[in-house]
């Protein structure tokens, strides 16, 4: 069954856009936030250089790809062909809960965009320039198709592992210089390889790990078949049979061509200023309001209710008693009570949660509600609301419109560069001349003639 002949190409437009775009195209401030959001995508890999499930996708990698080769595994410097660097950078991006998320699509978009980047554009000989281009057709391509996916898709599957796997088919295939036919073919068996479900948070699973490791490896396959003349479904999105029917109950095609080459998605990304899911950040920020304007303390807290949209009771609603320190990034309770009894929900924070029966005890007093204010907003804007009951009687409300991280209220080039320190600082993963040379190295990235090793 084929399209009709009057219906609009979308999959064919986007593809257009992807392997058409050049470097003159992007506005300069888009530029710019590209490197802040790859400079930060970079820490949460190095931060997540000790974790368990990314040292076990190492050692699979290690056993299955070349010893040695082009593309860089930032973990421990290995060097390997570029299918496996990106699947085990990829998966070290997103165990931190640090990396980026754009809100309308619900995506984080680093995480499948910048390991098979660097892994392609180091094994090609790319320039600074080249990577940047790709990388921004990446987070436009990927974005794009999370927005069309919509709300229903979200609530079984994990975006950043469906979407994520054009977007890095798009990134590979903009470095590999595929034209709009290749890059249709492209997107075609990306969206066929699509895929990561959300069933492994009631388990505590690795699976997310998985996802964007695949996500990544499959759109270099993808992207470097379609360059050897592979086909792919030509309506991937939109078809009767493509992701879409198969994927979403509430697919809307206009999101795929949407302000193509004029309205920049990357530049609406936002980065994660706590540890954990971002579905708890609004509601973590507005305890850490409430806690400043009434100069509150842990101990004078009887509850806390999270006014919160349908899709973190989704995500979140699951983890009722975490037993892994990730799985607890997913619990509104735990992220409230290092809010409330530490002030901040870092990583030391969290390695130290999982075993403290005092934030076990808040956590027993916090609860989600729905609020059709906050659903209603969501997700292009993810409002943050809460009530608090204190034991001497009081009821306090926080709010805020915009959380520490949005493009409204986001970090500056010198808090990207504290988040690096300290998520570079946590695993030993590198010293402090070495992030300090990355910081630089990325900040330059536009002048450098060929991209090499980051970590040499």
């Amino acid at each position: 069954m084929t399209a009709a002949k009057d219906t609009p190409h979308l999959s064919a437009e986007l593809a257009a856009f992807a392997a058409n775009l050049r470097f003159e195209d992007i506005p300069a401030p888009v530029l710019r936030r590209a490197e802040d959001l790859l400079l930060d995508c970079l820490a949460s890999i190095l931060a997540g250089a000790s974790a368990r499930p990314v040292l076990a996708m190492d050692r699979y990698a290690a056993a299955m790809g070349p010893a040695d080769g082009p593309s860089e595994i930032l973990i421990n410097r290995r060097r390997t062909s570029p299918v496996f660097a990106a699947m085990v950078n990829a998966a070290a991006a997103h165990v931190v809960e640090q990396d980026d998320v754009h809100n309308g699509s619900v995506f984080h978009p680093a995480a499948v965009v910048f390991p098979p980047a660097l892994a392609v554009a180091q094994a090609l000989g790319s320039s600074g320039r080249d990577l940047l281009v790709a990388a921004v057709a990446g987070y436009e391509v990927g974005i794009r198709v999370g927005e069309f996916l919509g709300r229903s898709h979200y609530k079984i599957f994990h975006t950043t592992g469906t979407a994520g796997t054009l977007a890095a088919a798009a990134t590979t295939g903009r470095l590999l210089g595929l034209s709009p036919e290749a890059m249709l073919h492209a997107l075609g068996s990306a969206g066929t390889q699509a895929a990561g479900l959300w069933e492994f948070l009631r388990d505590a699973a690795d699976s997310k790990q998985l996802h964007t490791a695949r996500a990544a490896a499959n759109g270099i396959a993808a992207a470097y078949l379609a360059r050897e003349g592979f086909t792919g479904a030509r309506h991937i999105l939109e078809g009767p049979q493509g992701m879409a029917a198969g994927m979403s109950r509430d697919a809307d095609p206009t999101r795929l061509t949407d302000g193509l080459g004029t309205r920049w998605a990357l530049a609406e990304t936002s980065f994660k200023f706590h540890a954990s899911c971002r579905h708890t950040h609004p509601a973590a920020d507005a305890l850490q309001q409430v806690l400043r304007d009434n100069h509150l303390t842990e101990d004078a807290i009887d509850r806390v209710v999270a006014h919160v949209h349908q899709g973190a009771i989704d995500v979140l609603g699951p983890v009722v008693d975490p037993r892994t320190v990730h799985q607890s990034k997913f619990s509104m309770g735990t992220v409230l009570g290092l809010i409330a009894r530490k002030g901040r929900a870092g990583l030391p924070e969290f390695d130290a949660a999982l075993d403290d029966p005092a934030v076990a005890a808040f956590r027993a007093r916090v609860t989600m509600e729905l609020d059709p204010e906050v659903d209603a907003a969501y997700p292009q804007r993810w409002i943050g609301k809460v009530t608090v009951h204190t034991r001497d009687g009081r009821t306090l409300h926080g709010r805020v419109d915009e959380p520490k991280g949005d493009p409204g209220n986001t970090l500056s080039r010198d808090e990207i560069e504290a988040k690096t320190l300290s998520l570079g600082r946590y695993a030993d993963a590198a010293t402090d001349a070495e992030l300090r040379g990355l910081i630089g190295a990325i900040w330059n990235l536009e002048k450098a003639e060929r991209i090499g090793a980051l970590l040499p």
